[in-house]
C-alpha cells in the first residue's frame, strides 16, 4: 500500500498521468485526416468517450493506407502494437495469417454479425471461421461527382447514363472554360477511375474475370484494350497540374466550381457533406456511366491486436457495429453502413442511393471487391496493376502495351 501511495505521489511530481485500473482507452491507427473523414470518425470517438473509453489518435495521412500499414508493421515488429487499426482488403487477411489479431467471435455471435454483414465482406472479415474484423462502412469506387452550376453553364442538363454521353458532357464542360475532370495524379486514384471504366466497358462479369479471377483471356482481350483507350480519352479533360494532387483537393475543385466532374469513391461525398452542399441542388452523384446495378466495393474495417486492454477493445468493436454509429458515421462519411437493413432515414439522397445500390448488388451477385482498393487482388498484384494503369494514363506507354503488361503482371505474381 505504501509503495502504491509513493508511486502516485512521485507520478504527480514528475507529471506522469495517473490512471485508475478502471480506465479504458484505445490507441488507433487510421488515415482519416480530411475534413469529412475526421468529422465522421468523431461520431465513433464521441460514442466511446460517452462510455468512458479514451481515444488516442494515431492519424497517418494518405488514401489507401499504404503509409499506415508501414507504420503499423514497424510498431508490431517492435512489440508495440496499437489497440486497433483501420484496414482494408487483403491486408486484413495478411495480418490474420500472422496470428496477431484478436478473435471477435463472441461479439459477432452476440450481435448477429453473420446475418447483417454482406457475404462478400465476410470473405475478408472472417478468417478460418473466426471473425477478426469489425466493418464500419461499405464504400464503392464506381461513382462520378459533378458540380451542378458548372454543368448548367456548360449546357449539361442531366447526369449522363452512357459512356458516349459522358464524354460529350466532358467536352461541353471543357469548352465552357472549366476543367472537365478533376483528378489527383496518384496511382491509386487513377486505378480507382479504372475500376469504373472496366465495368462500364466490359460489364460486371468481365470485371470479375479480369480482376478477381485474373483470367488471362480477359486481361489480354480487346475489351481491356478498349478500357485503356477510354482512360487515354479521359486524360484529355484533366488540367496540367494534376500530378501528386490529393483526392480531397480534387474533390474541392468540383465543390468550388473549378471542375465539372470527378471519378472517385463515395468518400468524396463526405467532403461535399462537410462543405454543406446538397445533392441534386449543388451537386450530382451517379454511377460511372454503364455500371448501373454493379457496386465495386471496399469496406473500412477495424482490426484489434492482442493487447492487455481487452475491455476497451470489446467496447470499441461493439460500438462500431451498433446501429447508432453505423448510421451516424456513414451519414457524414458518404458510405453505406456495413450492416444491411440499417435505416436510411437521416441520409441524404446520395447516401440513400449508396444504401439501395448495395442492397441490390448484394442480392443480385453484382457486389465485387474493388481492384483499386485492395479487395480484388493481393497487394503485390494490385501494386503492379497500379504501375501499369498510371503509366498508361500518363501517356508513358500505349494502351496496347498496357494490356500486355497488365496480363504479364498478373501472371508473374499469381
Amino acid at each position: 500500500m505504501k509503495k502504491t501511495v509513493l508511486a502516485i505521489a512521485l507520478a504527480g511530481i514528475v507529471g506522469i498521468p495517473v490512471a485508475s485500473a478502471q480506465d479504458k482507452q484505445v490507441q488507433v491507427i487510421h488515415w482519416w485526416t480530411s475534413g469529412g473523414e475526421a468529422a465522421a470518425l468523431q461520431v465513433l470517438k464521441n460514442d466511446l468517450q460517452s462510455q468512458g473509453v479514451q481515444w488516442h489518435d494515431v492519424p497517418i495521412a494518405g488514401g489507401g493506407g499504404a503509409q499506415a500499414m508501414t507504420t503499423l508493421r514497424a510498431r508490431v515488429l517492435a512489440g508495440d502494437p496499437p489497440t486497433a487499426s483501420q484496414m482494408l482488403g487483403f491486408d486484413i487477411t495478411d495480418w490474420a495469417k500472422q496470428g496477431v489479431l484478436k478473435n471477435l467471435n463472441s461479439l459477432a455471435q452476440k450481435g448477429d454479425w453473420a446475418a447483417k454483414v454482406p457475404k462478400a465482406l465476410q470473405a475478408f472479415d472472417v478468417y478460418k471461421g473466426n471473425w477478426i474484423a469489425a466493418p464500419i462502412d461499405v464504400h464503392s469506387t464506381n461513382w462520378v461527382w459533378a458540380n451542378k452550376a458548372v454543368l448548367a453553364k456548360a449546357g449539361v442538363t442531366s447526369a449522363p447514363t452512357t459512356w458516349d454521353q459522358y464524354i460529350a458532357d466532358l467536352e461541353k464542360v471543357k469548352k465552357a472554360g472549366f476543367i472537365g475532370l478533376a483528378v489527383g495524379g496518384q496511382s491509386w486514384q487513377e486505378a480507382t477511375m479504372f475500376d469504373g471504366v472496366v465495368v462500364s466497358t466490359g460489364g460486371p462479369e468481365f470485371y470479375k474475370k479480369a480482376f478477381i479471377d485474373l483470367d488471362q483471356k480477359a486481361l489480354n482481350s480487346a475489351t481491356m484494350l478498349k478500357a485503356f483507350e477510354r482512360m487515354s480519352e479521359l486524360h484529355k479533360f484533366v488540367d496540367p497540374n494534376y500530378a501528386n494532387r490529393d483526392w480531397n483537393v480534387a474533390t474541392g475543385m468540383v465543390i468550388n466550381e473549378k471542375a465539372g466532374f470527378q471519378m472517385m469513391g463515395d468518400w468524396a461525398l463526405g467532403e461535399f457533406n462537410h462543405a454543406k452542399k446538397v445533392p441534386n441542388k449543388d451537386f450530382l452523384c451517379f454511377r460511372t456511366p454503364g455500371t448501373q446495378g454493379t457496386v465495386t466495393y471496399n469496406s473500412d474495417v477495424f482490426v484489434f491486436f492482442n493487447v492487455k486492454d481487452t475491455a476497451a477493445q470489446n467496447q470499441m468493436a461493439e460500438d462500431i457495429m451498433s446501429p447508432k454509429v453505423q448510421a451516424g458515421f456513414n451519414q457524414l462519411k458518404g458510405a453505406a453502413p456495413a450492416e444491411l437493413g440499417t435505416p436510411s432515414a437521416g441520409f441524404n439522397a446520395c447516401g440513400q442511393k449508396a444504401i439501395s445500390d448495395l442492397a441490390y448488388a448484394d442480392k443480385h451477385g453484382t457486389l465485387f471487391g474493388s481492384m483499386s482498393q485492395g479487395y480484388a487482388v493481393p497487394p503485390a498484384i494490385k501494386n503492379a496493376f497500379y504501375d501499369v494503369i498510371a503509366r498508361e494514363f500518363n501517356g508513358e506507354i500505349t494502351p496496347q502495351a498496357a494490356v500486355k503488361q497488365l496480363a504479364d503482371a498478373a501472371k508473374a505474381q499469381y
